[in-house]
């Protein structure tokens, strides 16, 4: 499985983005995803989970509210909708999938891994 994240870009505190993580392969809809951040200068850290049926989903407490985590299995696709933007939110964002285990927090615990897409939010 190759995945491709999208939808990175530059935009005022308050505003809204919406990232997009292609996948190729059929097997993309039995993986569960995530999506991580890495801010410069500071480690890689989670952001959001989904199962594979996107009907279970995690956060982390920073983003709660604000972000939502989504798949659309039919067109290989996962998706990151992020608004109220703040500057802290500027970093790279990477999507992930298949987990090794239960530990869904984990930068480790995942076998594939997209390029990553740059956020930058303004204050």
């Amino acid at each position: 499985v190759q995945l491709q994240a999208s939808g990175g870009g530059l935009v005022q505190a308050g505003g809204s983005l919406r990232l997009s993580c292609a996948a190729s392969g059929r097997t993309f809809s039995t993986y569960a995803m995530a999506w991580f951040r890495q801010a410069p200068g500071k480690g890689r850290e989670f952001v959001a989970f989904t199962n594979y049926r996107g009907d279970n989903t995690l956060y982390t407490d920073s983003v709660k509210g604000r972000f939502t985590v989504s798949r659309d299995n039919a067109k290989n696709t996962g998706s990151l909708q992020m608004n109220s933007l703040k500057p802290e939110d500027t970093a790279v964002y990477y999507c992930a999938a298949r987990p090794r285990s239960t530990n869904y927090r984990s930068t480790t615990n995942y076998d594939y891994w997209g390029q990553g897409t740059l956020v930058t939010v303004s204050s």
